[in-house]
């Protein structure tokens, strides 16, 4: 619940504050109440599965709630969540030859795709040109530690499992990438508002000095 409310901005109903298992489902109906509210539908998830620790039923609940609170909004040219997403990368990374980003999967194995996508809006924090392609954990571990340090996207990916993996956790990946998206197009949003404001002002300017 508290989780619920800190990204969504949102309060719930008020919590139980008993111990006992039926105040335990009673906060977490509360809490899939709110998640339906938002027009999600949840399929299969109970809250007397999640309190007893149902592994698979909390996990699902929680990739629920990432998707529609971190993934659903974005939006390229009226796409959906996923595929404006992945617009977006292909877009910002056009311009690398050896970056082709086709999915959320194996297309990001070689990091390079991460590292491009920071290049492009930051090309001060990685030397690109010096990046290779058959060296995946350098390219991995040197986004993920910009990325946490300079960008404040925290860690949540590991360098060893998506190279050692045929194919990457699609969801993680897309979950991973959301952040750059979500860090990146606010930033672009405040410097077009600052430049509006520029303009403006010089109009200003203009017309006092007339």
């Amino acid at each position: 619940m508290l989780l619920l409310e800190v990204i969504s901005g949102e309060r719930l109903a008020k919590p139980e504050r008993g111990k006992m298992r039926v105040h335990k489902i009673s906060n977490v109906n509360k809490a899939l109440d709110f998640i339906a509210s938002k027009g999600v539908k949840l399929v299969s998830i109970g809250a007397e599965e999640i309190v007893d620790g149902n592994v698979k039923m909390t996990l699902g609940m929680i990739w629920t709630i990432i998707l529609r609170f971190a993934i659903q909004d974005i939006s390229v040219e009226e796409t959906s969540a996923k595929e404006g997403l992945l617009l977006w990368c292909q877009r910002k990374t056009a311009p690398y030859k050896n970056v082709n980003i086709q999915n959320f999967h194996i297309s990001w194995k070689d990091g390079l795709g991460f590292c491009a996508l920071i290049h492009r809006h930051r090309p001060e924090l990685i030397d690109y040109g010096k990046l290779r392609k058959d060296d995946p954990l350098t390219n991995l571990n040197t986004a993920f530690d910009v990325a946490e340090k300079y960008l404040d996207i925290p860690k949540m990916l590991d360098a060893e499992d998506i190279v050692g993996t045929a194919r990457p956790d699609e969801k993680a990946i897309m979950t991973y990438v959301s952040s750059f998206y979500h860090a990146f197009s606010g930033a672009q949003k405040a410097e077009t508002a600052a430049n509006r404001i520029c303009k403006v002002l010089a109009v200003n300017q203009e017309n006092e000095q007339l």
